[in-house]
């Protein structure tokens, strides 16, 4: 049985429920992307808060703070069978415990951790080189990440630029962090357009990009390293690199 659900973590933890306490999943998926398979039956499930909170707190309590890490963590990775791995290192997590991260040469316990990585890796990664702009009242930062990461993102500008109006909107996925002065939330965001800068905004990347130019030294300039810290696909989000 595959059990699909809406995306939420409340509808992944609710399905992890279902397995439990009713039939045996063989396989979780996010509906919008499962893909079909003629040979398995699926069926929908419900989110379920209460559910969903009595499989967060078993987690906590039975395995260990650091599993919740794991397991949300790769819930944001982009992988097609995140699901079905999380599955995996839960029902092992339940037997063994806390000493589930132990033992890396678990087929489950490998794949999460695998994911856990990238995302918090990508995590680090965008909190160094997102650029946000000065848009009318308020800043403005865009970025595609290949994992759902900008809520990873929020605390810490939330906490640095806390009498800043601020949207780290996430283009690939159309949605967006909003901080307001007081508290973040998470939205659905639909805006691919080039937005208005401020001119003040517009001389600071000016001479922000005539700094980067005049104090690099062209005989070090080491673009194979360059490359490894900020890889190319992010390029079109930084100001430098325009």
């Amino acid at each position: 049985m595959i059990y699909l659900y809406d995306g939420t973590l409340n509808g992944l933890f609710t399905c992890v429920y279902q397995h439990y306490y009713c039939e045996k999943a063989t396989g979780i998926y996010c509906d919008e992307v499962y893909e079909k398979n003629l040979f398995e039956e699926e069926v929908l499930v419900e989110t379920d808060e209460d559910k969903a909170m009595k499989v967060y707190n078993g987690i906590i309590n039975k395995i260990s703070h650091e599993a919740m890490k794991h397991v949300y963590y790769t819930y944001l990775s982009c992988e097609y069978k995140k699901d079905c791995y999380i599955l995996g290192y839960l029902e092992y997590g339940f037997k063994v415990g806390y000493q589930v991260d132990n033992d890396h040469t678990h087929k489950y316990v490998h794949e999460v951790h695998k994911l856990s990585s990238k995302v918090a890796k990508e995590k680090h990664l965008l909190l160094g080189i997102l650029r946000f702009q000065e848009v009318g009242k308020g800043l403005y930062a865009y970025v595609t990440p290949d994992n759902d990461v900008i809520e990873l993102l929020a605390e810490h500008f939330a906490d640095r630029l806390k009498n800043e109006q601020f949207i780290i909107h996430d283009r690939r996925r159309n949605k967006a962090v909003i901080y307001n002065k007081q508290d973040w939330f998470i939205t659905d965001f639909h805006y691919n357009k080039n937005v208005m800068l401020s001119d003040r905004e517009k001389d600071f990347q000016e001479m922000w990009k005539g700094y980067f130019e005049h104090i690099g030294i062209e005989e070090r300039k080491n673009y194979k390293l360059q490359r490894r810290y900020v890889p190319t696909r992010y390029h079109k989000n930084i100001v430098e690199f325009k």
